[in-house]
């Protein structure tokens, strides 16, 4: 065997390997036993609010929209939680990083095969 067979095992085998973990990472990630990277994170946005007294009706446009605001978000915490887009949007991170991670380790794992036959 010459040092061109040797260096297509190697790089089949490094090939192999990175889109083995890739897929086991994945695995790990979907299933929930890791967490998967965190780029977007969900900060808490703490705002001083106008509170009106209780039975009290808001008089002014801005006490008015407030209230607005406050009861929408009330809604909408009850139907979507908070952290719902970040994690989504992390998934799709990891996706898209996965899915280069594969097509890396298949163009390494092609050159190594081309090395072998020859």
């Amino acid at each position: 065997m010459n040092a061109t067979k040797i260096f297509g095992w190697v790089l089949l085998i490094a090939g192999l390997a990175i889109i083995g973990w890739t897929l086991y990472s994945s695995y790990n990630i979907l299933t929930g036993k890791t967490k998967g990277p965190e780029i977007f994170k969900v900060e808490e946005k703490i705002t001083k609010e106008i509170t009106t007294p209780k039975g009290k009706l808001p008089t002014s446009p801005a006490e008015l929209q407030k209230e607005l605001e406050k009861m929408i978000g009330e809604q909408l915490k009850g139907i979507f939680p908070v952290d719902i887009l970040p994690k989504l949007l992390n998934l799709i991170v990891w996706s898209i990083l996965a899915g280069i991670l594969i097509f890396g380790g298949t163009q390494i794992s092609s050159l190594g095969i081309k090395l072998i036959k020859k």
